[in-house]
């Protein structure tokens, strides 16, 4: 029993292929929108890259842009084979490529939707990515002087103005790098020296922050530098001022950021692949309705279309012994050839009588 039949006449039939044709259009303009959306997503992930530990957070703007292509093309040609059904002289041409066709739009939409699917999974390994670059990059803040490294402070002082937020997990990342270029300290200094000193790898560090890290909306002036010392300010406890330094980390504002914006994305590609999918349905019935017409010089005659010509089980079932017959042949390929290299392989005895 085919699965979904649909009896039609040549109203409906017409109906069917203009409505196909103008949903066709729309899912090129829902393409366009997701080629959009990837380019976005990846100038915006391209802003951020030197925080970025690795390229691998690239993959679902590359994907999204890729669907995007994809959809544009097999909804172009589908728009245009909808178009033609409306003639039967024109319909014959396309005719041999409907099946592959509609298969390869079966596949297109298991793309779709597990590229939906990327955009929802890829906070974790964005965290990492994040979490990773962002430490590298703090490393490198106060080479201001050194060849590719020179932008690195300017980049993590606007990220830190525009996020609102401080260091990688937090303000105290600050603490554990030297963050001040060796050309701004004084090495006669006492101070200095004794922080230096105190240090195994000699690195002067200090409980104190970069300026990006001020929270402007603050009442009082931003304390940047002996943050965690209350006797060196006046009325001031480092651990109830919450309006002083931003608390957030910078990898929890950028996840945050992308998760929102990937999450929205994959939210709108799901809604794609649930048009395209009554897209191929509506294009399957089309294609079998115009099929089983029983007298082609008559096309006002009814007919009957359907999404699967027997029930998904026994579809299932044949899809399988078919499967099972390409085994069975290759095996029996390969034993042949076995043998043959057996019999090659054996040289006839010569007896010879003297």
């Amino acid at each position: 029993m085919a699965l979904l039949k649909v009896k039609f006449n040549q109203k409906k039939r017409v109906k069917l292929a203009q409505g196909l044709w103008l949903m066709n259009w729309f899912s090129v303009f829902a393409g366009i929108l997701v080629f959009s959306m990837g380019l976005f997503l990846k100038i915006e992930l391209r802003k951020r890259s030197e925080v970025m530990d690795n390229s691998e957070s690239h993959f679902v703007p590359n994907s999204l842009i890729l669907m995007g292509i994809l959809s544009c093309a097999f909804n172009g040609f589908a728009g245009k084979i909808c178009y033609d059904s409306l003639d039967p002289t024109k319909f014959a041409k396309w005719k041999p490529l409907l099946k592959p066709y509609l298969a390869l739009c079966f596949f297109f939409n298991i793309l779709i939707f597990f590229t939906a699917l990327i955009c929802f999974l890829m906070r974790g390994s964005l965290e990492s990515t994040l979490s990773h670059g962002l430490k590298n990059s703090m490393k490198f803040y106060r080479d201001t002087d050194t060849p590719g490294r020179c932008f690195m402070k300017k980049t993590i002082d606007m990220l830190q103005i525009e996020f609102k937020c401080c260091g990688n997990n937090g303000f105290k990342d600050w603490f554990e790098i030297q963050w001040i270029s060796n050309r701004y300290l004084d090495f006669s200094s006492k101070e200095v020296k004794d922080r230096i000193k105190s240090n195994v790898d000699g690195r002067y560090l200090v409980d104190g922050v970069p300026f990006s890290c001020c929270n402007p909306s603050s009442p009082r002036p931003c304390i940047q530098y002996q943050v965690t010392n209350n006797s060196a300010h006046y009325s001031y406890d480092y651990q109830t001022e919450e309006l002083n330094l931003w608390r957030r980390g910078c990898r929890e504002a950028l996840l945050h950021y992308y998760s929102n914006m990937m999450s929205s994305m994959g939210a709108v590609v799901l809604l794609v692949w649930l048009f395209e999918m009554s897209v191929t349905v509506g294009l399957r019935l089309l294609h079998t309705s115009l099929e089983s017409i029983a007298n082609p010089e008559d096309p006002e005659c009814e007919s009957e279309g359907w999404i699967l010509e027997n029930s998904l089980k026994d579809t299932l079932k044949s899809a399988l012994e078919s499967l099972k017959k390409i085994g069975k042949f290759n095996q029996v390929e390969a034993d042949a050839e076995g043998a043959e290299g057996e019999e090659g392989g054996k040289t006839p005895a010569i007896t010879t009588v003297s």
